[in-house]
């Protein structure tokens, strides 16, 4: 997901984004521990999208203040 389609949510949206992010996170980092992962790369590309919006939920808070 590309950061200006995440600019377009709401933060609503930005959150249960960002919630399902930390738990796909959560299982892929179990399945590294027990398991081989299918997609190596899925965990870099989840971390990344969980910064993302993290960085612009900070952007929207400090707009706003």
């Amino acid at each position: 997901m590309k950061a200006k389609e995440i600019r377009e949510m709401s933060d609503e949206q930005l959150e249960l984004t960002a919630v399902d992010a930390a738990e796909t996170m959560f299982k892929l980092r179990l399945q590294s521990q027990t398991d081989r992962v299918d997609v190596p790369t899925q965990m870099r590309h989840n971390r990344r999208l969980i910064a993302r919006i993290r960085t612009i939920q900070t952007e929207r808070t400090k707009k706003s203040v």
